[in-house]
């Protein structure tokens, strides 16, 4: 690996429609953490860079359900994004965000410089277009039946059902999420990034230049150059997201993909006015942080647009991970199966590190990991607990009770001190080289190797025992002992800076740099320490209890829904639809039909006269509830008798998730009579 005076950290920017999940945490910003901690405990220049992905469709589509803007979309996430990783103790310089004033004058600058030097092809083509709503649809913008599995629920990108990649075009009566109309297919403008003509050096700088990369990153960066590389488009025809800066781009922006990276540069620009050293200088080595999800944009496109801008380095690595599944089953925004940060710091407070350290320990480096609630108690109870925090608490409690919390002298070494202070530096050299290659799990596992060695130190010299009879060889063990609990807030600070902080304090030491890792003579005798507390505490399984309850009602509430969700009945012919006559009328009059259970009795005014309705809704609705209420009616429906009493209509109701009947009703008063169409 070529010298290097600093290095710029990047962690991929997590997307402004939800809060953080652990399967974030455990693919990026863990092991980011962990690294720039421990370059700055080496006395190294580093800039830790992070923020918030703003722009795309996804937001847009969030918007519009909750009848909100995309602005008041990601001020909200934004804010409970950047508050957990504060709170959680994620060590960025700064963590900004690409809806900033900086990083569109950043984009919008990128972009025209690739512009003015030809670097992007233009091309027209057919693209689908919502003629009812005026705008071209982005592929999340259009839904469809999945050509590979039949799920009817397909975006014009992927199907989420069978995972496969798709094209708009692929969809099997494909209709607009903004109007619910068939979309047309319309010819546009865009600019497109031709990664073709990157195609021979991406080969030679990635598949012979970084052969030092995680096989997960090689080899998907290998199966795409294989496939060959196309232009990308880097516009979009959307009003959401960074302007075209160029004439004749009205209504068009930056694709997401474009666009989000270059956050990483504008952020940067935000945090420092010496900006540029961080990525122009040949000095500064890059390394980006990211999901498996994330490669080709980060190891393919991203450098590509790098290359042609001409000026910036290169990444040196992009030590991406794998995805951390939970109990079993995939990670899923969508259907809240997920454990959420800010949840987790309200549930679980004090308990931050204990998250950090059950995600490293168990972090999806290679391939697909679990997280499970069993494990993770596990983890905390046998391992932080029974392990470093035993093994600091008898230490320091014997020096309390022996020497008044002074740290002895040692003296005589036998050969089993000897072989433990051995043991103790040759960590050191093993952590390091863990870590350099971003094997955080196994150097985790060193560093409790190090809890391990003292723990076994303590126990087989028994200085309970030894004090009757040696007071002098107890003066000596004690002496180890708390020079391994020193080294101890050195190896775990990169993993648990929050409860080294805490050990520091019971120590009555500062923070030591990791060039004293393995050193036997970091505490002099004399020196005082404090009383200490317990460093963690077991988690019970009424704790666990509580959350897998979450999970199996989220679950439930997921399977309720799906079972909702009825197959769509046999087609109808248009001028069959159009027969129905539906109005909006007022109830005016309800009570429950005697002797039933789900029927209720209506006076409905429908605009063109007053009528009986009876209906189902008795067991979801009191008759003191209606009576005022707006309704849909089929005014044209045959009358049929229900106990003895004519409906001349039918109430339109909506079936909800966890099986309750809803109004289907105007959003605000309109006339009685009034068609719906």
């Amino acid at each position: 690996m070529a010298e290097y005076k600093r290095t710029l950290i990047t962690s991929a920017l997590p997307y402004a429609n939800g809060p953080v999940h652990i399967g974030h945490l455990a693919g990026v910003y863990v092991p980011a953490d962990i690294y720039a901690r421990y370059l700055r405990m080496k006395g190294e220049e580093v800039a830790f860079i992070g923020g918030s992905d703003e722009h795309g469709v996804p937001i847009t589509l969030k918007a519009k359900n909750e009848g909100i803007t995309p602005q008041d979309v990601v001020d909200k996430y934004h804010n409970i994004i950047k508050d957990s990783f504060a709170r959680f103790g994620i060590s960025f310089d700064v963590y900004s965000r690409t809806t900033s004033k900086i990083h569109h004058e950043t984009a919008s600058e990128f972009f025209r410089k690739l512009y003015d030097d030809g670097k992007f092809i233009e091309k027209t083509n057919e693209q689908y277009y919502d003629e009812e709503a005026g705008q071209f649809l982005a592929d999340r913008y259009i839904v469809g039946t999945c050509p590979k599995c039949n799920n009817e629920k397909a975006y014009g990108d992927q199907c989420e059902s069978c995972g496969s990649s798709l094209n708009a075009t692929d969809l099997i009566n494909p209709k607009s999420m903004l109007s619910g109309s068939v979309p047309v297919m319309r010819e546009t403008k865009h600019w497109y990034l031709p990664l073709d003509e990157y195609e021979p050096w991406l080969k030679e700088w990635i598949l012979e230049q970084h052969k030092e990369w995680k096989p997960n990153v090689y080899g998907q960066c290998k199966s795409w150059l294989d496939g060959g590389l196309n232009p990308r488009a880097v516009t979009r025809d959307l009003k959401w997201g960074v302007p075209v800066p160029v004439a004749g781009a009205e209504g068009k922006v930056l694709y997401v993909w474009f666009d989000a990276p270059i956050g990483y540069i504008s952020a940067t620009k935000e945090w420092s006015a010496d900006w540029e050293k961080w990525w122009k200088d040949e000095d500064t080595r890059m390394l980006h942080f990211i999901g498996k999800d994330n490669i080709v944009f980060h190891c393919i496109i991203f450098p590509s647009m790098l290359k042609a801008e001409g000026t910036y380095n290169l990444p040196e690595n992009v030590p991406a991970n794998e995805f951390l599944n939970l109990e079993g089953d995939k990670i899923s925004t969508s259907r809240n199966w997920a454990v959420w940060l800010h949840e987790y710091l309200e549930e679980f407070p004090g308990k931050e590190d204990v998250l950090k350290y059950v995600l490293t320990a168990n972090a999806p480096e290679t391939k697909d990991n679990d997280f499970t609630w069993k494990d993770f108690q596990a983890r905390n109870n046998n391992e932080l607990v029974a392990i470093l925090g035993n093994f600091v608490n008898r230490a320091l409690v014997l020096t309390q009770k022996y020497y008044n919390g002074e740290v002895p002298n040692r003296g005589k070494l036998t050969d089993f001190d000897t072989e433990t202070l051995e043991r103790l530096s040759t960590l050191k050299s093993e952590v390091e080289k863990s870590l350099d290659t971003f094997r955080f799990r196994e150097a985790l596992k060193l560093a409790m190797d190090m809890a391990r060695l003292g723990n076994k130190y303590l126990a087989d010299m028994e200085p309970w025992k030894v004090v009757k009879t040696d007071e002098e060889r107890v003066k000596t063990i004690m002496n180890i002992c708390l020079q391994i609990t020193a080294n101890l807030t050195i190896v775990f600070e990169p993993f648990l800076p929050l409860t080294m902080n805490k050990l520091r304090g019971f120590m009555n030491i500062d923070k030591l740099p990791w060039r004293e890792l393995g050193n036997i003579d970091l505490l002099f005798a004399g020196h005082k320490v404090n009383k200490p507390e317990l460093l963690f505490e077991k988690i019970d399984d009424a704790m666990v209890e509580a959350q897998m309850q979450k999970l199996f009602d989220t679950k439930k509430a997921n399977d309720m829904a799906e079972a909702s969700v009825k197959p769509v009945k046999e087609n109808c012919t248009f001028d069959d639809f159009m027969k129905m006559d539906i109005r909006v009328g007022t109830i005016l009059e309800a009570e429950k039909v005697a002797k039933t259970k789900k029927l209720m009795k209506l006076l409905v005014d429908t605009g063109i006269d007053k009528r009986i309705v009876v209906s189902g809704i008795a067991e979801y609705y009191n008759p003191e509830e209606v009576v005022g209420k707006q309704v849909s009616i089929v005014v044209n429906l045959e009358p049929r008798k229900l106990r003895g009493i004519e409906s001349q209509g039918m109430i339109l109701m909506a079936d909800n998730a966890d099986g309750t009947l809803k109004f289907v009703s105007p959003e605000a008063m309109v006339v009685n009579g009034s068609e719906v169409k």
